[in-house]
C-alpha cells in the first residue's frame, strides 16, 4: 500500500481561535497575486506558493512546527491580493517583509464565498471587544484535497486592531 504523503497538517481550531497575538517584525515572503474580483487564478497560486515554499525550504527557514507556518492572502482589492507565508529567517531571493501589530484571530469553517459574511461577524466579534480592524489577513487550513480528506474547510481570519 503506497504511504499517503503528507500535504496540509491536521489543523486545531482551538489553537486559533478567538486569541490575540502581538507580532513585532514576524518574518514572511511576499508575492503578489492578480485576482477577479477577490478569486484568485489556480494557475497563478499553483506558481507561486511552490515557488515560495521551495525558497524557504532550501533557505531552511520555514518553522519545523508545520501547524505555526502560516500562508495569508491579503487582499488590498477585488484586483489585487499578496500572497505572504511565515518563515524563521530572512529567505535568499525571496520578497522578505514583516508584519507588526496587535493581530486578533477568529476561527470559521466554510466555502470561500462566505468569507464577507465571517469578516461581518467578526467586526461583530472586535466590536464587542472595543476594538476595530485595520485590515485582514486569512489563511486557509487546507489545500482543496486536504479539506475533502478531513471533511472540513478550516480558516482563520486575522484582523490587525487599529491603534
Amino acid at each position: 500500500m503506497e504511504e499517503e504523503k503528507e500535504c496540509c497538517p491536521k489543523f486545531n481550531p482551538e489553537r486559533w481561535d478567538k486569541k490575540t497575538f502581538n507580532w513585532e517584525n514576524k518574518l514572511f515572503v511576499k508575492e503578489d497575486l492578480p485576482v477577479f474580483f477577490h478569486i484568485p487564478s489556480s494557475k497563478a497560486i499553483g506558481q507561486k506558493i511552490p515557488k515560495m515554499i521551495n525558497l524557504a525550504t532550501n533557505a531552511n527557514k520555514l518553522d519545523e512546527d508545520k501547524e505555526e507556518t502560516l500562508m495569508l492572502f491579503h487582499d488590498f482589492s477585488a484586483f489585487k491580493s499578496e500572497i505572504l507565508i511565515s518563515v524563521t529567517g530572512n529567505v535568499p531571493e525571496a520578497n522578505n517583509v514583516s508584519l507588526s501589530g496587535t493581530f486578533m484571530s477568529r476561527v470559521y469553517e466554510g466555502e470561500f464565498k462566505a468569507v464577507p459574511k465571517f469578516i461581518k461577524e467578526m467586526n461583530k466579534y472586535l466590536e464587542e471587544n472595543g476594538k476595530k480592524a485595520e485590515t485582514y489577513y486569512i489563511h486557509y487550513a487546507y489545500c482543496p484535497n486536504c479539506a475533502k480528506k478531513f471533511g472540513n474547510n478550516y480558516m482563520i481570519l486575522f484582523a490587525k486592531i487599529k491603534d
